[in-house]
């Protein structure tokens, strides 16, 4: 099962999230729920990276079955919302998986989404 946590700051703010294990919804390669929640997750890292111009603090494993990132406290507010509304979006995203492939992925936000 992929289990994603999200951290948050007092007033909601995403201050971090990180996904671990694996869904084995299907064979090695043909993983659907792995490959869709792979290809949001990472997707929104390379768009925060390329259109807010931020560099995040990543960590990840090669042999895949982990990711964790940061938002950094260090960017003006302007672009600190852009990046809140990317992952927001990210979290819609999984969550859509989430409902459809219960069974394989499990999204912890104190949101209670």
């Amino acid at each position: 099962m992929i289990i994603v946590d999200v951290r948050r700051s007092h007033d909601l703010k995403i201050e971090s999230f990180a996904m671990s294990g694996h869904a084995e919804s299907g064979p090695y390669g043909q993983d659907l729920v792995c490959a869709g929640a792979s290809a949001v997750s990472i997707g929104t890292l390379n768009a925060i990276a390329i259109l807010c111009e931020v560099e995040l603090d990543v960590e990840s494993k090669e042999d895949g079955g982990f990711l964790r990132c940061c938002v950094p406290s260090d960017v003006d507010e302007a672009t600190f919302e852009k990046i809140q509304l990317l992952l927001e979006g990210m979290l819609v995203s999984l969550q859509s998986i989430a409902e459809e492939y219960h069974a394989f992925i499990k999204i912890n936000d104190n949101l209670g989404r």
